[in-house]
């Protein structure tokens, strides 16, 4: 029986070693402000992903030829031009983002909105909540909070929208929640040198559960509870979400990137962050 026993368990770790990757869709779309950092988070997801062997990549990325704005005094001719090319990249964009079907979901154990923003034309929204709610992973990456504000179902999903920021600071975030894998790594608080920081309206700390936080609003120094990155569950399914994310340097850990201000340690240590709440929310942690 011991034996028996003792060949199962060998099966069961085999099993456990050799597990298929899970598969993540990564949406960086954007039909608002396109963050300059979009690029390097598509690579390091990508490289997290590679490194640990947990999980596989596909995009959903912007398609080109998006219209700049129209100038004031357009003639009637520029304008209808302006019209006819932004249809057509709105079609574009609605193609990409069917990877986002009921249908397509099912391929996936995870969505990642990597600093979407606006309003994206999804094929079913509902669709996208009611997947979530069955079991699977929602990641949201600093301006995913500035995605979706007409629509108070996702709002709900992510704990809270994004209100504002001010101007880039230094801040020290205080470690809410050490056993879970986003924050394990840190101590009981991690110093960032400079990042945009994000203030929140729709927020309930009673509702999700904190995992980094200030308590000095980060331009005036005053006390208070300002979060930063928290998780919560959803229906069977897991959410997770942090505000950091908007500078290059601190998703990408190169030592020789030009201007940085956060140090190489830092973004390794944002990495891991990012790393850890996937894991997480995969329930893979």
């Amino acid at each position: 029986m011991k034996s028996l026993l003792a060949l199962l368990a060998v099966a069961t770790l085999a099993t456990t070693l050799h597990a298929e990757p899970k598969k993540l869709l990564v949406v960086t779309t954007t039909t608002g402000f396109r963050h300059s950092s979009i690029e390097t988070a598509e690579r390091i997801l990508a490289q997290l992903g590679k490194d640990s062997g947990e999980f596989t990549v596909d995009y959903v990325h912007q398609p080109a030829g998006k219209p700049g704005a129209l100038k004031k005094d357009a003639t009637d001719d520029e304008k209808a031009a302006f019209k006819t090319a932004e249809d057509a990249w709105e079609g574009k964009l609605k193609e990409a983002l069917q990877k986002l079907s009921p249908d397509s979901l099912k391929n996936y154990d995870g969505v990642v909105f990597a600093s979407t923003t606006g309003d994206l034309p999804i094929p079913d929204p509902q669709g996208l909540l009611d997947w979530i709610k069955a079991g699977h992973a929602f990641i949201g990456l600093h301006a995913a909070s500035d995605t979706f504000h007409g629509w108070p179902g996702y709002i709900d999903m992510l704990g809270g929208e994004f209100k504002k920021h001010g101007k880039q600071v230094g801040v020290e975030c205080l470690n809410q929640d050490p056993a879970n894998p986003a924050t394990a790594h840190l101590g009981k608080t991690w110093d960032i040198s400079q990042e945009e920081i994000y203030q929140f309206k729709n927020y309930d700390a009673t509702k999700v559960k904190d995992l980094l936080i200030l308590d000095k609003h980060p331009e005036d120094g005053s006390a208070g509870h300002f979060p930063v990155s928290w998780w919560k569950d959803y229906g069977t399914g897991r959410v997770f979400y942090t505000s950091l994310g908007h500078r290059e340097d601190i998703w990408d850990g190169n030592p020789d990137m030009k201007d940085r201000k956060n140090s190489p340690e830092i973004s390794k240590a944002y990495q891991q962050h990012v790393l850890g709440g996937i894991e997480w929310a995969l329930k893979l942690k």
